[in-house]
Protein backbone atom coordinates (compact mmCIF):
# COMPACT_ATOMS: atom_id res chain seq x y z
CA UNK A 1 0.00 0.00 0.00
CA UNK A 2 1.36 3.17 -1.27
CA UNK A 3 1.85 6.01 1.41
CA UNK A 4 -1.02 8.38 1.95
CA UNK A 5 0.87 11.97 1.94
CA UNK A 6 -0.28 15.34 1.86
CA UNK A 7 0.93 15.63 -1.56
CA UNK A 8 -1.06 12.92 -2.66
CA UNK A 9 -4.69 13.61 -1.01
CA UNK A 10 -4.24 17.74 -2.38
CA UNK A 11 -3.72 16.39 -5.85
CA UNK A 12 -6.88 14.08 -5.60
CA UNK A 13 -8.48 17.30 -4.08
CA UNK A 14 -7.60 19.45 -7.00
CA UNK A 15 -8.41 16.64 -10.01
CA UNK A 16 -11.86 15.84 -8.32
CA UNK A 17 -12.75 19.12 -6.47
CA UNK A 18 -13.93 16.53 -3.61
CA UNK A 19 -13.50 17.29 0.75
CA UNK A 20 -9.75 16.80 1.86
CA UNK A 21 -10.98 14.12 3.85
CA UNK A 22 -13.12 12.38 1.43
CA UNK A 23 -10.03 12.29 -0.75
CA UNK A 24 -8.25 10.69 2.14
CA UNK A 25 -10.77 7.90 2.65
CA UNK A 26 -11.24 7.48 -1.20
CA UNK A 27 -6.97 6.75 -0.88
CA UNK A 28 -6.97 4.67 1.90
CA UNK A 29 -9.44 2.32 0.71
CA UNK A 30 -7.84 2.39 -2.73
CA UNK A 31 -4.59 1.35 -1.10
CA UNK A 32 -2.74 4.83 -2.48
CA UNK A 33 -3.70 4.07 -5.99
CA UNK A 34 -5.14 7.36 -7.02
CA UNK A 35 -6.61 6.31 -10.22
CA UNK A 36 -8.13 3.71 -8.86
CA UNK A 37 -9.52 6.25 -6.45
CA UNK A 38 -10.79 8.35 -8.72
CA UNK A 39 -13.01 5.46 -10.49
CA UNK A 40 -14.05 4.16 -7.02
CA UNK A 41 -15.35 8.16 -6.39
CA UNK A 42 -17.01 8.01 -9.86
CA UNK A 43 -18.42 4.96 -9.40
CA UNK A 44 -20.01 5.31 -6.08
CA UNK A 45 -21.34 8.70 -7.58
CA UNK A 46 -19.12 10.80 -5.62
CA UNK A 47 -18.02 12.67 -8.39
CA UNK A 48 -19.31 13.07 -11.97
CA UNK A 49 -16.44 13.52 -13.70
CA UNK A 50 -12.12 13.35 -12.61
CA UNK A 51 -11.33 17.08 -13.26
CA UNK A 52 -8.24 15.81 -15.18
CA UNK A 53 -4.58 17.52 -15.36
CA UNK A 54 -5.95 20.20 -18.11
CA UNK A 55 -8.08 21.98 -15.74
CA UNK A 56 -4.95 22.97 -12.93
CA UNK A 57 -6.43 26.13 -11.03
CA UNK A 58 -3.46 28.33 -11.14
CA UNK A 59 -4.91 31.43 -11.83
CA UNK A 60 -7.28 33.02 -8.98
CA UNK A 61 -6.45 36.61 -6.39
CA UNK A 62 -4.27 37.43 -3.57
CA UNK A 63 -6.15 38.98 -0.55
CA UNK A 64 -4.46 40.73 2.42
CA UNK A 65 -6.19 41.49 5.94
CA UNK A 66 -4.20 43.83 8.08
CA UNK A 67 -4.48 46.20 11.53
CA UNK A 68 -0.95 47.81 10.86
CA UNK A 69 0.53 45.79 13.37
CA UNK A 70 -0.30 41.89 12.19
CA UNK A 71 -1.48 41.07 8.57
CA UNK A 72 -2.36 37.81 7.11
CA UNK A 73 -2.09 36.77 3.00
CA UNK A 74 -3.21 34.07 1.10
CA UNK A 75 -3.82 32.65 -2.00
CA UNK A 76 -7.08 31.39 -3.26
CA UNK A 77 -6.94 29.31 -7.10
CA UNK A 78 -9.41 29.38 -10.08
CA UNK A 79 -9.02 27.51 -13.41
CA UNK A 80 -10.09 30.76 -15.41
CA UNK A 81 -9.10 34.37 -14.64
CA UNK A 82 -12.60 34.83 -15.36
CA UNK A 83 -13.88 33.53 -12.81
CA UNK A 84 -11.55 35.41 -10.26
CA UNK A 85 -13.20 38.92 -11.06
CA UNK A 86 -16.78 37.09 -10.51
CA UNK A 87 -18.53 38.60 -7.46
CA UNK A 88 -19.32 34.90 -5.95
CA UNK A 89 -14.96 33.99 -6.31
CA UNK A 90 -14.78 37.51 -4.46
CA UNK A 91 -17.28 36.64 -2.09
CA UNK A 92 -15.06 33.44 -1.21
CA UNK A 93 -12.00 35.20 -0.89
CA UNK A 94 -13.03 37.66 1.46
CA UNK A 95 -14.90 35.12 3.51
CA UNK A 96 -11.64 33.73 3.93
CA UNK A 97 -8.96 35.91 4.44
CA UNK A 98 -11.15 37.78 6.94
CA UNK A 99 -11.95 34.24 9.00
CA UNK A 100 -8.05 33.76 8.29
CA UNK A 101 -7.32 36.93 10.35
CA UNK A 102 -9.69 36.86 12.73
CA UNK A 103 -8.80 33.53 14.07
CA UNK A 104 -5.23 34.48 14.13
CA UNK A 105 -4.42 31.22 11.85
CA UNK A 106 -0.67 30.93 10.88
CA UNK A 107 -0.81 27.65 8.70
CA UNK A 108 -3.14 26.91 5.80
CA UNK A 109 -4.65 23.55 6.41
CA UNK A 110 -7.45 24.78 9.82
CA UNK A 111 -8.47 27.39 6.94
CA UNK A 112 -9.40 24.76 4.30
CA UNK A 113 -10.98 22.73 6.45
CA UNK A 114 -12.89 25.25 8.28
CA UNK A 115 -13.90 26.87 4.35
CA UNK A 116 -14.56 23.31 3.02
CA UNK A 117 -18.71 23.69 2.76
CA UNK A 118 -18.32 26.93 1.38
CA UNK A 119 -15.90 25.97 -1.13
CA UNK A 120 -17.92 23.33 -2.16
CA UNK A 121 -21.27 25.61 -2.82
CA UNK A 122 -19.09 28.02 -4.66
CA UNK A 123 -17.43 24.82 -6.65
CA UNK A 124 -21.20 23.42 -7.78
CA UNK A 125 -22.59 26.93 -8.53
CA UNK A 126 -19.44 28.02 -10.81
CA UNK A 127 -18.36 24.32 -12.03
CA UNK A 128 -14.91 24.97 -11.78
CA UNK A 129 -12.34 24.05 -9.55
CA UNK A 130 -11.41 26.25 -6.87
CA UNK A 131 -8.47 25.91 -3.66
CA UNK A 132 -7.27 28.17 -1.75
CA UNK A 133 -3.70 27.13 -1.63
CA UNK A 134 -1.30 28.88 0.68
CA UNK A 135 -1.42 31.55 3.89
CA UNK A 136 0.76 33.15 5.97
CA UNK A 137 0.73 35.48 9.21
CA UNK A 138 2.75 38.55 9.33
CA UNK A 139 3.56 40.25 12.92
CA UNK A 140 5.65 43.23 13.87
CA UNK A 141 6.26 47.06 15.37
CA UNK A 142 5.30 48.33 11.94
CA UNK A 143 3.11 46.04 9.46
CA UNK A 144 2.46 47.44 6.18
CA UNK A 145 0.34 45.70 2.90
CA UNK A 146 0.02 46.56 -1.10
CA UNK A 147 -2.31 44.96 -3.31
CA UNK A 148 -1.41 45.25 -6.77
CA UNK A 149 -4.82 44.47 -8.29
CA UNK A 150 -5.81 41.24 -7.47
CA UNK A 151 -2.66 39.08 -8.08
CA UNK A 152 0.38 40.56 -6.21
CA UNK A 153 0.49 40.62 -2.72
CA UNK A 154 3.07 42.08 0.00
CA UNK A 155 3.70 42.35 3.08
CA UNK A 156 6.39 44.56 4.63
CA UNK A 157 7.58 44.58 8.65
CA UNK A 158 9.70 47.61 9.86
CA UNK A 159 11.26 48.00 13.39
CA UNK A 160 10.00 51.81 13.72
CA UNK A 161 9.00 53.90 11.64
CA UNK A 162 4.99 54.10 10.42
CA UNK A 163 2.27 52.28 8.50
CA UNK A 164 2.39 54.70 5.34
CA UNK A 165 6.54 53.72 4.96
CA UNK A 166 5.60 50.18 4.84
CA UNK A 167 3.51 50.90 2.44
CA UNK A 168 5.96 52.14 0.13
CA UNK A 169 8.30 49.74 0.71
CA UNK A 170 5.62 47.04 -0.03
CA UNK A 171 4.94 48.69 -3.09
CA UNK A 172 8.27 48.50 -4.14
CA UNK A 173 8.55 44.87 -3.65
CA UNK A 174 5.63 44.20 -5.52
CA UNK A 175 7.14 46.17 -8.47
CA UNK A 176 10.96 44.97 -8.20
CA UNK A 177 10.10 41.19 -6.31
CA UNK A 178 13.66 41.26 -4.69
CA UNK A 179 14.65 37.80 -3.81
CA UNK A 180 16.63 38.63 -0.27
CA UNK A 181 16.33 41.56 2.49
CA UNK A 182 20.44 41.89 2.70
CA UNK A 183 23.16 41.20 0.32
CA UNK A 184 24.76 39.14 3.25
CA UNK A 185 21.29 36.41 2.68
CA UNK A 186 22.52 35.65 -0.78
CA UNK A 187 24.13 31.98 -0.36
CA UNK A 188 27.62 31.56 -1.78
CA UNK A 189 25.99 29.14 -4.55
CA UNK A 190 24.06 31.76 -5.75
CA UNK A 191 26.86 34.44 -5.91
CA UNK A 192 29.06 31.51 -7.39
CA UNK A 193 26.48 30.80 -10.15
CA UNK A 194 25.92 34.59 -11.06
CA UNK A 195 30.11 34.69 -11.41
CA UNK A 196 29.73 31.32 -13.76
CA UNK A 197 27.22 32.30 -15.79
CA UNK A 198 29.00 35.96 -15.94
CA UNK A 199 32.37 34.28 -17.27
CA UNK A 200 30.47 32.63 -19.74
CA UNK A 201 28.45 35.26 -21.45
CA UNK A 202 31.39 37.26 -21.58
CA UNK A 203 34.09 35.30 -23.02
CA UNK A 204 34.96 36.68 -25.50
CA UNK A 205 35.65 40.31 -23.80
CA UNK A 206 37.88 38.66 -21.04
CA UNK A 207 39.80 36.15 -23.48
CA UNK A 208 43.79 37.59 -23.09
CA UNK A 209 42.99 39.90 -20.22
CA UNK A 210 44.93 40.39 -16.87
CA UNK A 211 43.69 38.53 -14.38
CA UNK A 212 43.01 40.74 -12.13
CA UNK A 213 41.03 42.95 -14.86
CA UNK A 214 39.35 40.13 -15.26
CA UNK A 215 38.70 39.74 -10.91
CA UNK A 216 37.87 43.57 -11.40
CA UNK A 217 35.15 42.75 -13.79
CA UNK A 218 33.43 39.92 -12.24
CA UNK A 219 33.67 41.91 -8.76
CA UNK A 220 31.70 45.10 -10.82
CA UNK A 221 29.10 42.55 -11.77
CA UNK A 222 28.92 41.04 -8.40
CA UNK A 223 28.07 43.63 -6.84
CA UNK A 224 25.24 44.68 -9.07
CA UNK A 225 23.94 41.16 -9.00
CA UNK A 226 23.88 41.88 -5.10
CA UNK A 227 21.86 45.09 -5.47
CA UNK A 228 19.16 43.70 -8.12
CA UNK A 229 18.88 40.84 -5.65
CA UNK A 230 18.54 42.46 -2.21
CA UNK A 231 15.67 45.19 -1.13
CA UNK A 232 18.09 47.02 0.45
CA UNK A 233 20.24 47.57 -1.82
CA UNK A 234 17.76 48.14 -4.72
CA UNK A 235 16.59 51.98 -6.32
CA UNK A 236 13.56 52.87 -4.00
CA UNK A 237 10.62 53.19 -7.22
CA UNK A 238 9.36 56.33 -5.90
CA UNK A 239 13.40 58.34 -6.15
CA UNK A 240 15.79 56.19 -7.59
CA UNK A 241 18.46 58.52 -6.12
CA UNK A 242 17.06 56.45 -2.68
CA UNK A 243 18.14 53.17 -2.34
CA UNK A 244 15.41 50.88 0.17
CA UNK A 245 17.61 50.90 2.99
CA UNK A 246 18.48 54.40 3.26
CA UNK A 247 14.89 55.45 2.63
CA UNK A 248 14.12 53.10 5.66
CA UNK A 249 17.02 54.27 7.82
CA UNK A 250 16.25 58.34 7.00
CA UNK A 251 12.70 57.43 8.30
CA UNK A 252 14.51 55.68 11.69
CA UNK A 253 13.09 52.71 10.39
CA UNK A 254 14.62 49.90 10.26
CA UNK A 255 13.11 47.14 7.39
CA UNK A 256 12.52 43.12 9.06
CA UNK A 257 11.23 41.17 7.05
CA UNK A 258 8.93 41.11 3.53
CA UNK A 259 6.44 38.49 1.86
CA UNK A 260 5.60 38.43 -2.02
CA UNK A 261 2.87 36.39 -3.17
CA UNK A 262 1.93 36.02 -7.09
CA UNK A 263 -0.88 34.01 -8.14
CA UNK A 264 0.06 30.68 -9.81
CA UNK A 265 3.75 30.95 -8.31
CA UNK A 266 5.48 27.73 -8.60
CA UNK A 267 2.54 26.02 -10.79
CA UNK A 268 3.23 24.23 -13.46
CA UNK A 269 0.19 25.13 -16.37
CA UNK A 270 -0.51 23.05 -19.43
CA UNK A 271 0.74 24.32 -22.36
CA UNK A 272 -2.26 23.64 -25.08
CA UNK A 273 -1.37 23.25 -28.56
CA UNK A 274 -3.76 24.16 -30.70
CA UNK A 275 -2.14 22.45 -34.14
CA UNK A 276 -1.73 19.12 -32.32
CA UNK A 277 -5.40 19.31 -30.81
CA UNK A 278 -6.84 19.96 -34.72
CA UNK A 279 -4.39 17.42 -36.10
CA UNK A 280 -5.53 15.22 -32.71
CA UNK A 281 -9.28 15.74 -34.39
CA UNK A 282 -8.71 14.77 -37.64
CA UNK A 283 -7.01 11.63 -37.43
CA UNK A 284 -9.79 10.31 -35.10
CA UNK A 285 -12.55 11.75 -37.83
CA UNK A 286 -10.57 10.04 -40.30
CA UNK A 287 -11.02 6.12 -38.69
Amino acid sequence: MAEITAALVKELRERTGEGMMDCKKALTKAGGDIEKAIDDMRASGAIKAAKKAGNVAAEGAIAIKDDGKAAVIIEVNSQTDFLALQDDFKAFVAESVEKAFADKLTDVAPLIEAQEASRLVLVGKVGENVNIRRLKRIEGDVVGTYLHGNKIGVVVTLKGGDVELAKDIAMHVAASNPEFLFPSEVSAEAIEREKNVFLQLNEDKIKGKPAEIVEKMVGGRITKFLAEASLVEQAFVKNPEVKVGDLAKKAGAEIVSFTYFKVGDGIEKPVDNFADEVAAQLAAAKQ
